[in-house]
């Protein structure tokens, strides 16, 4: 529907944006002060100590400083209790008086079937429970007090029974002038084939209700006592409440644990839900008899930056754990990712509690295991890599695995982590590297340094001169010409503000090599759509802004001088962006390719090198040069003659006759 014109700036002047976080959040009083409307609280959407979500009562407008989360009281209220924007439009009028405007016919009526359907769920809470404490409920009761649920767990949870009758449920509710289509759509009856009146969906089962982000009902899950039952849990079909693989169960109440700290659990089960939350894990979810999909994945990533799935300890929840894995790979952002806890053989966490109670659970959520280790087990578990063939194999199934992470930098660290298992399981000689007990590899004596990539050990560098320290070589980044790039970049958003909403994707991913550029970037995506942009910027970070806007190269970069043509500019960042990323890849490729001279290599190796400097040569060329691109795809790969050069000399160093190890050794 649409909203008459002032409707939501009205809205945004009655609700108070401190009042509506307030409720999320506690106050660090130190940094806040609240007669001008400025507020600071550890951010609500990522786990944190330290008091880095900033509110702005004025301006009315979040930011966090940590994890980038940003926007206004409609944003928060979507983001924190999974609502669309309509709906939270709704509850933020509903707050502040306001009377929503009259909907369109269609809407309207959609929204009020909606409403209807929530209704008659309620209704058949109330007749499931009235059922399981009548005398037919006998045998549930007993079943639920024998997995541990007395009556007060009973009650916590709403679980309900339903009689094995064909129209128990149908008959009751009807009578209460309950339309049997409604019934049907509900997804609680089911119409037969041959015609005639719908009969129930769920018979001779303990009814466990869902609920939705909201606390509505949206549908049931039951469990069969009967041993020949053809399914032991059956849930209810998908309807216009209902969608299985955007809904978790548990997840109003595991939202709200988890925001007082709670680590969130993933179980597989309603019985693993509610045995963990009634042993004081409080954040834990269950998908909905289906394996996990993405949009689940990205709804308890909303919740929490790294929830431990709780994998059984059989085959089955290997297996489990494995799909889950190549599906989250593509998905992971910088601070958000999968933990691992694994029961031990044949138990899931309701067998674990019941048996050994909530010390010995605490225990394996302690125990769990990053999703790279996981992964690793997965490509070497059960096999033997006894000859340079096999580590080949290895090497190429890791390289793809790997491929499919697509932030860089995440990728970057699962290659460090999966070389450092790989000399593990290899070494040189057979010898493993010695490791402390945190996992990285000690001090040991001698000249102040440690032990870089691969082993190395790398002597730490000399304490630099004062007058070293200050110049732009000392900047932080590993080169000049990045510190050159990023200035430029910054200095163009700041004088063209519109282009900062063009490229805030790559702002927010962008690694900046120095405190400077990385504060400017943050106050930038903070202040975007101001249309002083500039002058917020100078009046919070003058030092870092002057650096930037008086850089020599930007200010002889006409491009992104005031008044220029703002086209002009935003080809400018793109190919700054571009050149950063090639050359920064191309480090990335050198560096990994020298440290792969220690182990197994192949001829691919001269191949990533070239193909890493033909990818800096098109960034050099800009967007707009098609021609050499087209080059490179027919005739192969086109090399400056510094990087042909140290291709061919690492090339002629490898001896592939003797299994791809270089000739030196």
């Amino acid at each position: 529907m649409s909203l008459p014109p002032g409707f939501l700036d009205e809205l945004r002047n009655r609700v108070t944006l401190s009042s509506v976080i307030g409720r999320k959040v506690t106050w660090d009083m130190r940094k806040s002060n609240q007669a001008k409307g400025d507020f600071w609280a550890p951010c609500p959407f990522h786990q944190e100590k330290s008091a880095s979500f900033h509110v702005d009562d004025r301006k009315g407008f979040y930011y966090c400083f940590g994890c980038h989360a940003k926007g206004d009281a409609l944003s928060f209220v979507k983001e924190t209790e999974n609502v669309g924007f309509m709906e939270a439009v709704e509850i933020l009028a509903r707050e502040s008086g306001m009377t929503m405007p009259a909907r369109d016919p269609r809407a309207a009526e959609k929204a009020d079937r909606r409403s209807q359907l929530a209704e008659v769920m309620e209704e058949a809470v109330k007749w499931f429970r009235l059922q399981l404490h009548a005398s037919g409920g006998a045998e549930a009761r007993a079943y639920l007090e024998r997995r541990g649920l007395p009556g007060p767990a009973q009650d916590r949870w709403e679980i309900g029974w339903v009689p094995d009758q064909r129209q128990g449920l149908f008959h009751a509710l009807t009578a209460k002038g309950v339309a049997p289509d409604l019934l049907v759509d509900a997804g609680l009856c089911a119409r037969p084939d041959e015609g005639g009146a719908p009969f129930d969906r769920f018979r001779g089962r303990v009814m466990f209700p869902i609920r939705d982000g909201r606390g509505r009902c949206i549908s049931f899950g039951g469990r069969s006592l009967d041993p020949k039952a053809r399914a032991k849990y059956l849930n209810g079909p998908e309807t216009d409440l209902f969608d299985k693989g955007r809904s978790l169960f548990n997840i109003a109440r595991a939202r709200e644990a988890a925001g007082k700290g709670q680590t969130l659990l993933m179980a597989e089960g309603y019985m693993d839900v509610i045995a963990l939350s009634e042993a004081g894990f409080g954040a834990a979810v269950a998908p909905l008899g289906t394996a996990v999909t993405e949009d689940q994945l990205r709804l308890i990533w909303r919740i929490h930056p790294e929830p431990i799935v709780m994998l059984d300890g059989d085959a089955a929840g290997q297996r489990a754990a494995l799909r889950l894995i190549d599906l989250a790979l593509p998905l992971m952002e910088a601070g958000q990712g999968l933990r691992f806890a694994v029961l031990p053989q044949g138990l899931d966490p309701d067998d674990l509690l019941r048996s050994a109670g909530a010390g010995a659970m605490q225990q394996v959520i302690d125990a769990a295991q990053p999703m790279v280790r996981l992964m690793w087990q997965r490509e070497t578990e059960g096999r033997d890599f006894d000859s340079p063939e096999r580590k080949a194999a290895l090497d190429k199934s890791l390289r793809a695995t790997l491929a499919r992470i697509a932030d860089p930098s995440i990728r970057a660290h699962y290659g460090e982590e999966i070389k450092d298992l790989r000399w593990q399981l290899f070494g040189r000689g057979g010898r493993k590297p010695a490791r402390g007990a945190s996992g990285f590899r000690p001090f040991q004596g001698g000249a102040p340094g440690g032990f870089g990539r691969g082993g190395r050990f790398v002597q730490a560098p000399a304490v630099p001169m004062p007058a070293t320290r200050a110049s732009l070589l000392a900047s932080g980044a590993e080169t000049a010409a990045d510190f050159v790039r990023e200035a430029v970049i910054l200095a163009a958003c700041i004088r063209h503000p519109a282009l900062v909403a063009k490229f805030e994707t790559a702002l927010e991913r962008l690694e900046f090599s120095t405190k400077g550029h990385d504060r400017l970037r943050n106050l930038l995506l903070y202040h975007h759509g101001r249309d002083d942009l500039e002058q917020a910027l100078q009046a919070e970070a003058p030092v870092d802004a002057d650096e930037v806007l008086r850089h020599p190269h930007v200010l002889a970069t006409s491009a992104i001088r005031a008044g220029a043509d703002p086209v002009a500019a935003e080809t400018c960042v793109a190919e700054a962006l571009a050149r950063l990323q090639a050359d920064r890849a191309h480090r990335v490729e050198i560096r990994d390719a020298e440290d792969d001279l220690k182990g197994v290599v192949d001829e691919g190796l001269t191949w990533r090198l070239s193909r890493a400097a033909a990818d800096r040569q098109s960034a050099a060329r800009g967007p707009q040069d098609t021609k050499g691109d087209a080059i490179l795809a027919s005739n192969g790969v086109e090399l400056d003659r510094e990087e042909l050069e140290r291709a061919r000399r690492l090339h002629e160093s490898i001896d592939f006759t003797r299994g791809g190890r270089p000739r030196n050794h």
